[in-house]
């Protein structure tokens, strides 16, 4: 068998790798891929099927976003080296934006557990539930600062964790369990961002695992002391004991601006007390 019947039509080395022939003229045409041979008398292109590794190294990195600038600078020095560089690099962003749909991926999830909730659940109940360690960003909260500066307080954090927007992440506010014992149900702990992802628990606060109280409040949140009082005497009657943070948290927000429709989901680490 000859050279001549070892290569491919444009149209059957398009074919081959799931592509428009009209993509392979116009790789000819800006110099990143060329045929094997052009016939002089036609002009019509041919391929050979050595010519397929480097072209499907050509639409992965194009898959992968890399510009056609990029894809030509990596033509002109090939190498081992330098596709393994660039692939490390394209590799890391990927990453990232796997990380980033995950984390998309979490938050969705939560939002639906957050509507069967709404639709679902008896918002009166108060249960006793298990959860798992979750590690939290906290941003202080200081009655001597501004609210613009808490505003920035949480900006500057989430930029720290590489979250791309609020969304990205569960929020809410914390209390301790001390003030509420106290009755001190305004003077709040701190601000809380749930990252969806993990990363280092340095310098984190940690929500423990383990068993946790849980109830629902719906309405203005400046009367939510009613449903701390529910809450005293659920305790008090099965013998547990509060301890840690309260962590309250809207799980409507996106479905309602009216402080009176708001539903807040509270959740308290719980223990028994001896005997129980």
């Amino acid at each position: 068998m000859n050279e001549k019947n070892k290569l491919l039509t444009i149209g059957q080395f398009a074919a081959l790798h799931g592509i428009n022939k009209k993509t392979l003229m116009w790789y000819d045409e800006i110099g990143l891929f060329r045929p094997a041979t052009v016939n002089p008398q036609n002009g019509y292109r041919y391929y050979s099927y050595r010519q397929s590794a480097l072209l499907e190294t050509i639409l992965l990195l194009r898959e992968l976003d890399v510009s056609v600038n990029e894809i030509q600078e990596f033509m002109k020095n090939r190498s081992s080296q330098t596709l393994k560089n660039l692939l490390d690099e394209k590799i890391e962003d990927l990453d990232r934006h796997l990380s980033h749909l995950n984390a998309v991926r979490n938050t969705l999830c939560t939002y639906q557990q957050n509507m069967e909730s709404l639709l679902s659940v008896d918002l009166t109940e108060i249960s006793i539930i298990t959860k798992e360690e979750c590690c939290l960003v906290t941003v202080e909260i200081d009655k001597g600062v501004s609210y613009d500066s808490q505003v920035e307080r949480v900006l500057a954090e989430t930029q720290k964790y590489q979250l791309r927007r609020l969304h990205d992440a569960s929020y809410g506010t914390m209390i301790s369990v001390e003030n509420l014992y106290k009755r001190n149900f305004d003077d709040y702990s701190g601000l809380f961002i749930r990252i969806p992802f993990s990363i280092q628990k340095t310098g984190l606060h940690i929500q423990p695992r383990g068993t946790y109280l849980k109830a629902f409040y719906k309405g203005d949140w400046t009367k939510m002391s009613v449903k701390y009082e529910e809450i005293f005497a659920f305790v008090y009657k099965h013998n547990l004991e509060l301890t840690g943070f309260a962590y309250e948290m809207i799980i409507n927000g996106n479905v309602t601006d009216q402080p009176e429709d708001s539903v807040i989901q509270i959740e308290i680490p719980v223990h028994c007390k001896a005997g129980c």
